[in-house]
Order: structure tokens, then sequence, then C-alpha cells
């Protein structure tokens, strides 16, 4: 999935976990000309505008009305999705003291805090991004490598690997961007180490999370459009190669001495006693194969 796309998942409201987190639940009674909406465990309100449609020229009313009875009620936060079909609504939003929260492709979140004696309570955004680089090492010693088209140092070379797309597991990802970028398939091994940064793309924090994997096919096809060029390079070469930086030498660094002690960071699919959702958990243990 490239920059840019969106899952169909992205654009509900309520997806099942969500649901349950929050409470949704239904507003059943509300005054004649105004806004339903679904409120929350936090005692606040969620106004999709695809369910609650009206005329421009009748929303500034409306809005006015809604805000009224919200604010008698007590509510806390109030929140609108709105449609990029309704996006009309934004300016009215803005002028009524409403906030920009997060966006995506089809809609965008704003909300207001009513209440005046309590601190806003509204947590910002999500504000980390989460990526993957694969470390590919063949049974003659050789490091997978590429040099990205649009690299920051030109001529510089990188284990391939790339951002997590929506819903999609570290190791899932891991596996496609070394499929992606070079058409080698492989398989997991361990986990090998992880980079936290601050003031990423778009201001975000950033994980990287490295894998050591298996290769099980070693013919390389790169991606024209991102991979100027890849190639198997021997593990002493790129540990010395002057066109490495010393964090991706670094991660080599890390399996080695993971190797050397016989560890591996494995990982299995768990499911969360609350939630009954799955979750993939990573922890340390003995190794025979490293």
């Amino acid at each position: 999935m490239t920059m840019g796309e969106t899952s169909k998942s992205d654009n509900s409201l309520m997806n099942a976990t969500d649901k349950w987190f929050n409470r949704y639940e239904a507003v059943d009674t509300t005054e004649e000309g105004v806004f339903k909406g679904v409120t929350d465990r936090f005692n606040g309100i969620t106004i999709d505008s695809t369910a609650e449609q009206c005329e421009d020229a009748q929303f500034d009313g409306i809005l006015s009305k809604s805000l009224n009875q919200w604010t008698e009620q007590k509510r806390r936060a109030i929140w609108f999705k709105v449609n990029r079909n309704q996006a009309s609504w934004l300016p009215v939003l803005a002028k009524n003291d409403f906030y920009f929260h997060h966006a995506r492709n089809e809609f965008v979140m704003m909300y207001k805090w009513l209440p005046k004696t309590e601190p806003s309570a509204v947590p910002p955004f999500a504000h980390t991004m989460v990526g993957v680089g694969a470390l590919v090492i063949n049974n003659q010693n050789q490091v997978l490598v590429v040099s990205e088209k649009n690299a920051l140092i030109t001529n510089s070379w990188k284990l391939p690997g790339g951002y997590l797309e929506m819903n999609e597991n570290l190791v899932e990802a891991a596996i496609r961007e070394v499929l992606e970028e070079t058409n080698i398939k492989t398989r997991f091994e361990s986990v090998v180490s992880l980079r936290h940064a601050h003031g990423a793309a778009f201001g975000c924090s950033d994980l990287y999370i490295v894998m050591k994997l298996i290769p099980e096919t070693e013919e390389i096809r790169k991606c024209d459009r991102e991979i100027a060029k890849c190639t198997w390079m021997n593990l002493d070469e790129y540990m010395n190669h002057p066109n490495v930086h010393q964090t991706n030498r670094a991660f080599v660094q890390h399996y080695l001495d993971l190797k050397s002690n016989g560890m591996m960071i494995d990982w299995t699919d768990d499911t969360h006693q609350v939630l009954k959702r799955k979750y993939n958990l990573f922890f340390p243990k003995k190794s025979p194969s490293l």
C-alpha cells in the first residue's frame, strides 16, 4: 500500500474494538433540530456527517442548538467526523471553537471540549510512525543491501525496509518490504534491534524495528520505482564500507551478539483477555539456530 491509500476499515467510525473500548451507544432521545450522535464512556458525543446530513444553510443553527443542549447535559468532548462531501461544515465548526484532531483520506475529525472548570482530557492523535528493517543473510555470509533512489545520502547502502501499512504486523511488514524491494522471499528468524527517534516525518516520533530474516530465494529483481541498486554484500565488507551508516553496522553487530550468545527474540500470537483481539507478543529465548 503506497502513501495516500487507505483501507476500507480506516473510514469506519466504530470498528469492533473501538466500539467496545469507548462504549459507544446511540442517543435514544434528543430535541428536535439537534444532532443525535453516539455517546462514549467519557460522556462525550460523536457526530458522523454521513449519518446525520443536513443542508449547509441549516448547519450553523443546528450546531448552535446542539451545543446548548450538550452544555446543559454536561457533556465533555464533542467530536465531529466530517466526510469530505460535507467539507463545508469545517469553517463553521472552526468558528465555533472546534479544533482539528486528525484526518484521513475521506474525513476530518474535529473536537470541542465543553467543560469550563475541567482541563481538556482529549489525548493527542497518534504521534509515532513505525517502520521495519530486514537483516537478510544468506549461507555465503552475505547481507542483502539496497541503495534507495531518494536516499538522504546518495549511493549509501542500507537494509531493505519501510513503514508499516494500516493493520499490518511487524513481521508481515518486514517480509513484504524485502519482497517488494528485492523480490527475495524470506521467513522470520529473530528481532534484532529497535531504534527510537524524534522529529521524523510530519513531526512524529519514529520506531524502527530490525528483524533477522532467512532468505528462501536469492535471485534479486529490484523495485525500479524505489531502489537504485541492490546486491548481496559480504558481511565483512558491509561492516567496513564507507557508504554504510554506523547505525546500520550496529544492527548487524547486535545480531552477531545475539548469535554468539545463542539467543533470539521470537514472537507468538496471543489474545487480549478483555478486548478479545489478537496481538503479537515478542520475547527472548535460547535458540540453537543463532
